[in-house]
């Protein structure tokens, strides 16, 4: 699939407009859920998701091929939720929001509980954590694609996913404690 991608991603960046299209049929819907994964909200990530798309359709001629398509598509990707993120801090928060009558809750699958449940951990972890474990986890990325992706050095993902992991799994076991900012100071 990686292959197909390279031969359209080239002919995308060669202006090659059916090429563009199913490139990004291809790999809209993981575009969608890292930005899900990240941003959290789900009106957020429909606009992060589309920001990408745009950024994507106008950056695809600058396309070098030096990394996959893929890689290139996450980067872009993961910045446009990011990007989602800070816009969202700097909106005015609603102080008294009333459910809108007749949204009762909808009947839930085993399946759907521990997605939300996978979502909640994901809420209580620091940015750079959900960022790159979403990246590693959901992405399949490999580390060095990650740092790529995210500009760091290889270390510093490894460290970032396992601390994130194990946030994760704290928080899914039931430990509702957060996971620190910052890695505690060894004396």
């Amino acid at each position: 699939m990686s292959d197909d991608d390279a031969i359209l991603a080239s002919a995308a960046a060669a202006g090659d407009r059916e090429a563009l299209e199913r490139l990004l049929d291809r790999h809209t819907d993981l575009v969608h859920a890292l930005c899900r994964r990240i941003v959290l909200d789900p009106d957020d990530a429909l606009d992060a998701t589309q920001e990408a798309l745009i950024a994507v359709v106008r950056g695809i001629p600058r396309f070098d091929g030096r990394s996959r398509f893929t890689t290139w598509l996450y980067r872009i990707a993961t910045n446009a939720a990011i990007d989602e993120l800070r816009r969202r801090r700097r909106r005015p928060i609603p102080q008294d929001v009333v459910p809108e009558p007749g949204n009762a809750a909808p009947d839930r699958t085993d399946g759907v509980d521990a997605r939300l449940d996978i979502d909640a951990a994901l809420a209580r972890l620091p940015e750079d954590f959900r960022v790159a474990v979403v990246l590693r986890d959901l992405c399949d990325l490999d580390y060095a694609e990650i740092a790529d992706v995210l500009s760091l050095p290889p270390g510093t993902v490894r460290s970032r996913i396992a601390r994130g992991r194990a946030a994760l799994h704290a928080a899914l076991a039931g430990n509702l404690t957060p996971a620190p900012d910052r890695p505690s100071e060894r004396t």
